[in-house]
């Protein structure tokens, strides 16, 4: 697969952490992540499709109802990108927020680091 890093982070938003469906959430895991990427965020660091796809179940159980909006546009450079996104109750403002910084290597995500935004 060779999509964009623009369009490999927004798929990553809406398919993978947004979707609460599993199977379609792994199918779009085995589509745009390397096998043997590293997602980092604050709570640890896992590699592995299977631990990307237990970690955004973990989420789906913790905030269930809660969708992922993206805020502004994927930004990339070459073999790298961003994206900011809110995360909160269906309808609502988003209730925490953060950017995703992207590694990806042949057209897959190869790293993903999830900054998440201290309240004020």
């Amino acid at each position: 697969m060779t999509d964009d890093i623009a369009t490999l982070l927004t798929r990553n938003l809406f398919e993978v952490f947004g979707e609460t469906d599993p199977v379609r959430r792994r199918t779009a895991i085995d589509q745009i992540w390397a096998e043997d990427a590293v997602f980092v965020d604050p709570q640890a660091s896992r590699m592995g499709r299977d631990a990307v796809d237990a970690a955004v179940a973990g989420l789906h159980a913790r905030f269930p109802g809660f969708v992922f909006t993206a805020l502004g546009a994927p930004q990339s450079l070459e073999g790298a990108g961003r994206l900011a996104w809110g995360h909160g109750p269906a309808g609502g403002a988003p209730q925490l927020t953060g950017l995703d910084v992207a590694l990806v290597r042949e057209g897959r995500i190869a790293a993903l680091y999830t900054f998440l935004d201290l309240p004020a």
